[in-house]
């Protein structure tokens, strides 16, 4: 039945028992029964409809920098976006991008234009997608404060969708439509798929720009343990507390299951020292949020994404 999907994606880029370990920024995750690229709206569209007509499951899956991939893999069809969705243009202060272009190649284009306002993107490893989906932001920036638009794909319909108005249509939402928030966004309540965006920047001097990236490049060197496999901030900032200061506060720092470690260079990151398993890092974030619970009677939430069974 899987074997279907190359009536609609060109076989070469169709691959079976693909290791997401490949594919994710902690380097840890099992085999897909099917990983497929695709380059265009129309084929996105094929391959979700296609999934949800038979009744598998389904993930896109960006540039794998906020999942944790299960040990065991994942039963059903990762969806990759390339093509079309790796283009931007610049028209003034005004960039269009598609959802699979990385925030860093983003960053550098605004930056070669003389605009400002997406610095704070330019070392957030993953893709703009993404970056919709959660309202990624760091050193004070936020995807909230340049979008003005964004073009969704609605749910693809099937016979269990008799909730979905409008579903498999292709709509836009304004910047204040999406409902970003803190690592929110409407896509998250809806299941909206991100297709493309545009994004109102304002224009400021190249090597100012330059020079303020390369400062935050810095900061992340100095204070991200960035030379280890990881999925970034592994917790949400919790209202009033810090994630990080609350976990070094509990004396976790460095603190290890397996291959899995709490940084002793950044308490809110957990890495992958070397040979962790899923297991490991999924046993390490549980004793974290446990031990902070009883310390401080607050509740941790995990900001990475775990894709498959977790055991």
């Amino acid at each position: 039945m899987l074997n279907n999907i190359s009536e609609f994606i060109p076989a070469e880029r169709i691959k079976y028992n693909e290791p997401l370990a490949s594919h994710t920024s902690f380097n840890i995750g099992g085999p897909a029964d099917v990983f497929v690229t695709v380059e265009n709206e129309e084929e996105l569209a094929k391959a979700i409809n296609f999934a949800k007509a038979e009744n598998i499951r389904y993930f896109l899956l960006g540039n794998g920098s906020n999942v944790l991939a299960s040990d065991e893999g994942f039963r059903g069809i990762i969806i990759k976006l390339s093509g079309d969705f790796n283009t931007a243009t610049v028209d003034g202060e005004i960039i269009k991008a598609g959802a699979g272009i990385t925030l860093s190649k983003l960053a550098g284009l605004a930056m070669n234009s003389s605009l400002t306002g997406l610095e704070f993107a330019s070392g957030i490893p993953g893709t703009l997608g993404g970056a919709l989906f959660m309202n990624a932001g760091a050193y004070g920036g936020e995807m909230k404060q340049i979008v003005t638009k964004v073009k969704v794909l609605k749910n693809i319909p099937t016979a269990n969708d008799t909730d979905c108005e409008g579903c498999g249509a292709i709509i836009e939402l304004t910047g204040e439509e999406m409902q970003f928030g803190y690592r929110h966004s409407i896509l998250k309540e809806k299941n909206y798929i991100a297709l493309s965006c545009e994004m109102k920047l304002e224009k400021g001097d190249k090597e100012t720009i330059a020079s303020y990236m390369r400062e935050l490049a810095l900061k992340r060197k100095e204070k991200q343990p960035l030379e280890y496999p990881s999925a970034g901030s592994t917790f949400k900032r919790p209202e009033g507390y810090f994630a990080g200061k609350l976990i070094e506060d509990a004396g976790l720092g460095g603190y290890t299951v397996g291959g899995a470690q709490v940084s002793e260079k950044h308490k809110g990151f957990v890495i992958n020292k070397g040979g962790a398993s899923a297991k490991d890092v999924k046993e390490l974030i549980d004793y974290v949020i446990k031990t902070v619970k009883e310390k401080d009677n607050v509740t941790l939430e995990p900001e990475v994404l775990f894709l498959g069974e977790m055991k």
